[in-house]
């Protein structure tokens, strides 16, 4: 209340208050009869006051009788307060209502409380909680006002004799079982027998969150700041004066009442607002704080009462005789509508002391009884005639209609704000002000500062289409820049805006929007540390205009690592600048740009990118990095994907062979020698020492042309295999990634694979790296098991070799600054085949040498992958050619060397020994020597020699004459051996046929001529055993009573087990096949002696 009745002015003189209808009377009739007022209300003279509650409207009668009403003003409740008397005052807080009243048999006022929460069982009235006495000395007066503060803690009560009385602790004494007459000893605070007590009223203590609320709230100059005062006060109003004293806190009780003001009131005219009292005097309205009179509003006119309703002050005149000349306009209207000048009327006026106007103003021509503000926010007058009328406020939506309509927009703004409407429709007010102004006044400043604040309800399309004239560009400027500020900005926004500035050419306003720092928002629809404006428009709009630094500097500061790449590189040509920027990323962001922008960077600066992709694919951890790895939270580059095949050669993608090495002039093939100390790596025991390592601090912002020596902190120590093991190293850049960088600085190429795969897998193709033989196994211990660093080995060498094999020359190497040509590349490369330890892929590398032409390496390889036959071939084909006149005895070399282990070569030998008459004259004795050793190891039959011999023309029979006698005769013993082993075998089957069949005849019986035991050589004698085979024992030299010969036993044994495996042989149709495949012919006759193809023994399987 107080930020609304304090708002006033402290002019003197009377102003004309703006006067509107907000509220309109309506008569309230009886529910039950509708041709007249209330019941209650028709005797109007009996009723002595009347007061509102929590429960309902309270009306006391001259009888001492209280009625509670209801909405529709029906008694619900009614019961006799003072019995015999009447009811003078009625006060109510938090359902305890405190009456004070005369009764006939008592002449000193009477107070009772009672709780109107709570029904007396008897009576059904409220319970009755005390009754006592009001007589501060022996001669009682009447009560003329009464206070009661909103805890219930304090009760003050004003005297007709000036006396002010109070009753402290009162909610401790009605929580406290006692009698009806156990009040707190009241204690006089005031007394001034000459001024009567008009009014009282307390202020209550201030809570603290209100405290810091209204402290931010701007304060008139008059305005008093006791707000933050935490005690309660009383403020005491006399005819003459306003005093203040204090109820609660430091000092309660220690001095009086002290006055705040010189001006008293007549009885009804002073009101407790919430935080100040309210005096009505006839020149003007006062409004006093506990430190003094705060604001005054001028309003002349005599006055017999104030009442506050809601955060309006309704004001009642006396009854007076209206006239046509009166200056108010209320009273001329009532003269010309009626006619009758007369009659006494009264006016009742509604301020709005905040907004300084009049809601309502109206005229009673039977004067005015009570105004009542009843409890559910209404406001009701009644008359001396029992006439009850309604003012019933219109809706703010009316209200603001009526001032729109008047061009009251400043007004509309602050009744908005009274009446506690939300920021929405605050802000349309604000548009629809904005509208005014810009359309009916022309004021295109003022209606911006308008709708600057429909920020965040405005759609700011709506006002940006209004400014777009270049008249009103700079207003355009002033709304979008607020609303970056804001936060309330999309991307078009800030490219009109950026736009804007570009085309003023306002380079400062320019520099200033890009620099604004986040700054946490105090908007609640904005997140914390939110940049003004969309970071991705601003940039692309400078990049756009041709503002590169403007841009670069906010990809640099919000690090927005590719936008700040392709300004450097692809708009302002720094490329120095993204270099060094590069050095500062992480390991993950540096390897897509640098996989995006690598082949623009060497194009430029060779030396320095070389040197910084091989410090990317050999670093090992952050540390030895040397990165600022403060980009770990966003990495807005898109990583290039990788190649999955291993061992594939990378530099066909390169487009080397687009023009033809051999066709090329010395002119076209020299390529510009780049500065290898960058990446010249010194081997020296265990330890690598390189001039280039991004930990170094010489890092400008230009082209570096001589890079500086190698320092002490540039030297990555390798530790020794009894290190105590150390934090696990992140996963280092794949080389393969930036191939195709490279494409047109072949040096440079060269000098990066090379220091990579020394620095990286301690492999090298330098004779002087091999002498010293790194240990490869301690550089790559991390990487032992990992099969994408084992395709990245084999990536690097694979290139290497087809650049060693395919480059004419190159001005230096990473070993040494001298120039290298063709051979001793080739020599490197020949170092690589050679090498136990470099991996590469075999077949690419014999593409490689086949298609160069590199003898040597071809051969190398063919060995290595055991391919002999074509080292034989390769040589036989030179022998052709005629170009190699030792091919030959390069066939012949090589057959001694792969012959033993490979005996088919052999016969290729013996096919080209043989395939021209000069190759034979020159190797007739080789000829012989391979013929005997084929004969020898029976590698050849010697049918198949005599064939691959008669083939042509160029062998003669008197080559192989002696050799083929020689064969024949062996051929005769073996076939004369062979033909007296089927002799011996027909004759021993004879006999064993004739045994069968001596055996199984059952009409020879056998006779037994053996006299001594076949066990023990002994006579025989009874008992004995004799045995179908030939042998006796004696019974007692047979173990167990065995029914099989023993010395027969095991000779059977074994033919059964033979017999057994045959069978199960026979099964085996798998084993079968490829014995029959490996063997042919004699694998046949070998199942077929064994059995397998018995007749009897199909015939048992099919059964």
């Amino acid at each position: 209340m107080t930020s609304t009745l304090s708002a006033g002015t402290g002019n003197a003189s009377a102003p004309a208050w703006r006067q509107f209808s907000f509220f309109d009377p309506e008569t309230v009739k009886d529910i039950h009869g509708l041709n007249s007022s209330p019941e209650i209300f028709k005797a109007t003279l009996e009723i002595s006051t009347v007061a509102s509650s929590s429960a309902g409207v309270l009306v006391a009668d001259i009888h001492g009788s209280i009625h509670l009403l209801n909405k529709d003003f029906e008694s619900i409740s009614s019961w006799v307060a003072h019995s015999g008397g009447r009811v003078t005052h009625m006060v109510e807080r938090k359902g305890i209502l405190v009456t004070l009243g005369e009764e006939n048999v008592i002449q000193s006022p009477l107070i009772k409380i009672w709780d109107l929460g709570k029904k007396d069982k008897r009576t059904t009235a409220p319970l009755l909680l005390r009754s006592a006495k009001v007589q501060p000395s022996n001669r009682p007066h009447p009560v003329s006002t009464v206070a009661l503060s909103s805890n219930l803690s304090h009760l003050a009560i004003g005297l007709g004799d000036g006396t002010v009385l109070i009753y402290r602790h009162l909610d401790q004494s009605l929580a406290s079982s006692g009698s009806l007459t156990a009040l707190p000893k009241p204690r006089t605070i005031h007394e001034s027998p000459t001024e009567p007590i008009t009014g009282l009223g307390f202020r209550e203590p201030i809570p603290q969150s209100f405290n810091h609320a209204s402290d931010a709230t701007p304060k008139h100059s008059r305005e008093p700041t006791d707000h933050n005062n935490p005690n309660l006060y009383l403020f005491i109003v006399t005819t003459n004066r306003v005093l203040v004293y204090q109820a609660s806190g430091r000092g309660t009780g220690s001095s009086a009442a002290t006055a705040v003001d010189e001006i008293g009131a007549a009885l009804g005219c002073a009101v407790m607002s919430e935080f100040n009292m309210i005096v009505a005097r006839d020149e003007a309205i006062y409004m006093c704080a506990i430190e003094g009179r705060g604001n005054a509003f001028a309003y002349e006119g005599n006055k017999s009462a104030v009442h506050i309703h809601s955060s309006y002050l309704v004001i009642v005149s006396p009854p007076f005789v209206a006239s046509a000349s009166a200056a108010s306009a209320t009273i001329r209207n009532f003269v010309r509508t009626t006619g009758d000048d007369t009659s006494e009327i009264s006016k009742v006026t509604v301020f709005d002391p905040a907004n300084k106007f009049v809601a309502y103003s109206g005229t009673f021509t039977q004067g005015v009884r009570e105004i009542i503000s009843a409890p559910w926010g209404d406001l009701y007058i009644l008359s001396n005639n029992g006439e009850l009328v309604h003012l019933v406020e219109k809706p703010t939506s009316a209200k603001l209609d009526m001032l729109y309509k008047r061009s009251l927009y400043g007004l509309a703004l602050n009744l908005a704000k009274t009446q506690n409407l939300d920021e929405s429709h605050v802000a349309d007010i604000h548009r629809q002000y904005g509208d005014h102004l810009y359309s009916a006044k022309n004021d295109y400043d003022g209606a911006m500062a308008q709708y600057m604040k429909t920020l965040g309800w405005v759609q700011p399309s709506y006002v940006i289409r209004k400014f777009l004239d270049a008249q009103r560009i700079h207003n355009l400027v002033t709304y979008l820049q607020e609303l970056h500020t804001r936060g309330l900005a999309n991307s078009d926004h800030t490219t009109l805006l950026l736009n804007t500035y570009t085309k003023l050419k306002d380079v400062s306003r320019l520099d200033s929007f890009i620099r604004t720092e986040s700054k946490p928002s105090r908007e609640e629809s904005l997140a914390p540390d939110e940049l003004p404006f969309d970071l991705d428009t601003a940039i692309r709009v400078c990049r756009q205009a041709g503002y590169f630094e403007h841009a670069g500097y906010l990809a640099k500061k919000y690090e927005r690592h590719e936008d700040y790449l392709r300004i450097q590189i692809e708009d302002a040509g720094k490329y120095s600048e993204a270099l060094l920027y590069l050095r500062k990323l992480g390991m993950d962001a540096a390897e897509g740009n640098l996989a995006r922008y690598g082949r623009a960077l060497l194009s430029n600066l060779p030396e320095e990118t070389t040197e910084l992709l091989i410090d990317l694919c050999t670093t090992t951890s952050i540390t030895t990095l040397g990165v600022i790895d403060n980009m770990g939270e966003e990495t807005p580059i898109s990583a290039v994907s990788r190649s999955t095949a291993g061992g594939a050669s990378y530099l066909s993608y390169l487009s080397l062979n687009r023009n033809t090495i051999t066709g090329q002039t010395s002119e076209t093939a020299t390529i510009a020698a780049p500065s290898v100390k960058t990446a010249r790596v010194e081997t020296d025991g265990d330890t690598i020492k390189s001039s280039g390592n991004l930990n170094s601090d010489d890092v400008s912002g230009t082209p570096r042309n001589v890079s500086p020596p190698p320092t002490a902190s540039s030297t990555i120590p390798i530790a020794p295999l009894s290190a105590p093991p150390k934090e696990a190293p992140l996963k280092r850049l794949s080389p393969r990634l930036y191939f195709a960088h490279f494409v047109d600085h072949m040096e440079q190429f060269v000098v990066f694979l090379e220091t990579v795969a020394l620095r990286r897998w301690g492999q090298s193709a330098d004779e002087k790296s091999q002498k010293h033989s790194l240990n490869s196994d301690l550089l790559s211990s991390d990487s032992d098991n990992d099969e994408e660093d084992r395709r990245d080995q084999v990536a690097v060498w694979n290139t290497l070799l087809e650049l060693y094999l395919t480059l004419p020359q190159i001005s230096s190497s990473f070993m040494s600054s001298t120039p290298q040509d063709e051979i001793a590349l080739r020599e490197k490369a020949l170092r690589v085949l050679r090498s136990q330890t470099i991996p590469y892929d075999t077949m690419h590398a014999l593409i490689l040498c086949s298609s160069r032409g590199y003898t040597q390496g071809l051969v190398l390889l063919w060995e290595k992958m055991g391919m002999y036959e074509d080292v034989l071939r390769f040589w036989m084909e030179r022998d052709k050619e005629g170009a190699t006149p030792e091919a030959s005895m390069q066939v012949l070399k090589h057959l001694e060397l792969y012959g033993p282990t490979h005996p088919h070569l052999y016969t290729l030998v013996l096919r080209f020994l043989t395939s021209s008459p000069e190759l034979l004259s020159r190797h007739m004795a080789d000829v012989k020597q391979v013929i005997q050793h084929i004969d020898q190891e029976g590698i050849m039959p010697p049918l198949g020699i005599i064939q691959v011999l008669s083939r042509n023309s160029v062998a003669s029979v008197g080559l192989v004459k002696e050799w083929l006698i020689e064969r024949i005769r062996r051929e005769r013993a073996e076939i004369q051996a062979d033909h007296e082993w089927v002799s011996s075998y027909r004759m021993e089957t004879a006999t064993k046929l004739k045994q069968v069949e001596e055996l199984s005849d059952p009409e020879h019986p056998k006779v037994f001529h053996v006299t001594r035991c076949s066990t023990c050589g002994g006579q025989l004698d009874l008992p004995s055993i004799h045995f179908m085979c030939n042998h006796s024992y004696h019974q007692r030299c047979l173990p167990d009573n065995d029914t099989e010969c023993p010395n027969c036993a095991r000779e059977h044994g074994v033919i059964r087990e033979i017999r057994r495996n045959n069978e199960q042989l026979a099964d085996q149709h798998d084993l079968f096949v490829s014995e029959v495949q490996e063997g042919g012919f004699k694998a046949l006759a070998n199942a077929f002696s064994r059995g397998l193809f018995n007749q009897s023994r199909l015939e048992t399987i099919a059964a």
